[in-house]
């Protein structure tokens, strides 16, 4: 006999199983093993099977954007630095404080690092105090798009380009006036025009 337990918090299965011959030390008397089926039966039924993979179901699940640009794997690889590709492609994050746009001052136009598909102007570029590049709003709502994210225990709104579906970062609503928002982007997933 096999009882399985899943928690939801940050997905890990703990598994519990007993043998026959291991339940059998338990006193032979027939309230115990009516508590014991009892558990078994409630086990069984309330709790999801141990190999339910919850994530893998939900991607699934979502319909996935059409994007103008697509290319491979490989091809994404040729034209990007590892770096580019890790935070544009696997949805990875650069660590704070060591991108090269994070302090950036200069008057221009923020695009993606994948397409070139311009994305943000330094007018709404602002210091957050997280170690990237923050801004207020992009250029046009239509330049970006957005989606959940539930990766590391968390549930944050995603920021990719609207046009090859390089992942960008993230967006918050602790941002200053007038949108209240702040997109918290890799330098890595952009490059800056000096104007």
């Amino acid at each position: 006999m096999k009882i399985c337990l899943t928690t939801d918090r940050l997905g890990k299965t703990l598994r519990v199983s007993k043998r026959l011959k291991e339940i059998n030390r338990f006193p032979k008397t027939k309230v115990m093993q009516k508590y014991l089926l009892l558990f078994v039966i409630a086990a069984t039924v309330m709790l999801p099977a141990c190999s339910q993979d919850r994530t893998a179901k939900s991607e699934k699940a979502s319909i996935k954007p059409t994007f103008k640009v697509v290319k491979s794997d490989a091809e994404w690889k040729k034209q990007l630095t590892s770096m580019q590709f890790h935070v544009l492609r696997e949805k990875g994050t650069e660590r704070a404080f060591t991108g090269a746009l994070w302090n950036n001052h200069e008057h221009g136009i923020y695009r993606c690092a994948g397409c070139q598909q311009e994305l943000f102007h330094s007018d709404t570029k602002f210091e957050s105090g997280t170690g990237w590049p923050s801004f207020f709003k992009p250029l046009s709502d239509t330049l970006i798009s957005v989606g959940t994210d539930t990766s590391y225990g968390m549930v944050r709104d995603e920021v990719v380009c609207s046009r090859c579906g390089g992942h960008l970062g993230h967006v918050f609503d602790d941002g200053p006036k007038p949108t209240g928002l702040r997109y918290c982007l890799n330098s890595a997933a952009l490059e800056f025009v000096k104007q």
